[in-house]
C-alpha cells in the first residue's frame, strides 16, 4: 500500500512543481497585505482542488465533451501565463493595483500555476492506473503542502523586505514569462506530432 501510495503521491508532487509555488506566489501578490495574500491563497488551493477534482473524476468525458485536448490547454494556460507575466515585469506595483483587484486566486494560481496541463495530465494517467481513491489521498497531500508553503511567504517577505521582494518579484515573473513559452512550445509540438508530422530530432 505504500509502495502504491508513493508511486501516486511523488508524480503529482513533481506535476505540481510544490517547492516552485512560494517565489511565484510572492511574486503575484507583492504589494498587497498578508490578509490579501490569505485570502488569494485560499481562492488559489480551493479553485485547485476543485478543478483536479473534476479532472479525477471526469478529465476524459469532459475534454470529449468539450473538444478540447491537453495541448490546447498547454497554449491556452501558456498564452494566459504569458501576458500576466509580462504585465508584472513591465509595469509598477500602482499600476497593477487595478489587476490585483481581480480575483487571481483562480486565474493564474489555482489554474493553470497549481493545476496545470503536466497535472491533469497526470492525474488522468493515474487515476486509470491506480484508481481514484490513491489518487484522491494523494492529491489532498500535494495541496496541503502548497498550502503550506503559500502560508509561509510571508516569512520571506520579512527575511528579504521589500526591496528584496521587488527585485525576487521580477525575477520570478521572468521565469513565469519563461514557463509560459515551454508551455505553449509543448502544446504546439504536441499539435505537430498528433497531425503526423515528424520533428527533426
Amino acid at each position: 500500500m505504500s509502495q502504491i501510495a508513493a508511486q501516486v503521491f511523488l508524480p503529482l508532487f513533481v506535476a505540481m512543481s510544490v517547492p516552485t509555488i512560494a517565489p511565484i506566489f510572492l511574486s503575484l501578490t507583492h504589494g498587497m497585505s498578508p490578509a490579501e495574500r490569505s485570502s488569494l491563497a485560499k481562492k488559489g488551493t480551493i479553485t485547485a482542488a476543485v478543478v483536479a477534482a473534476l479532472v479525477t473524476l471526469g478529465g476524459q468525458l469532459l475534454f470529449r465533451l468539450l473538444g478540447i485536448t491537453v495541448n490546447d490547454l498547454r497554449v491556452g494556460g501558456g498564452l494566459i501565463l504569458l501576458v500576466l507575466s509580462i504585465y508584472d515585469l513591465v509595469f509598477s506595483k500602482e499600476e497593477r493595483r487595478v489587476r490585483d483587484a481581480g480575483d487571481l486566486g483562480v486565474v493564474p494560481l489555482g489554474v493553470p500555476l497549481i493545476v496545470g496541463p503536466a497535472t491533469m495530465t497526470t492525474l488522468l494517467v493515474l487515476a486509470d492506473g491506480y484508481g481514484r481513491p490513491p489518487v484522491f489521498a494523494a492529491l489532498v497531500v500535494n495541496l496541503l503542502l502548497i498550502g503550506l508553503v503559500m502560508s509561509q511567504a510571508q516569512r520571506l517577505v520579512d527575511w528579504i523586505g521589500e526591496a528584496g521582494v521587488r527585485a525576487f518579484g521580477k525575477v520570478m515573473s521572468l521565469f513565469m514569462t519563461a514557463i509560459a513559452v515551454a508551455m505553449i512550445r509543448a502544446g504546439l509540438v504536441g499539435f505537430l506530432v498528433e497531425a503526423g508530422i515528424k520533428l527533426p530530432s
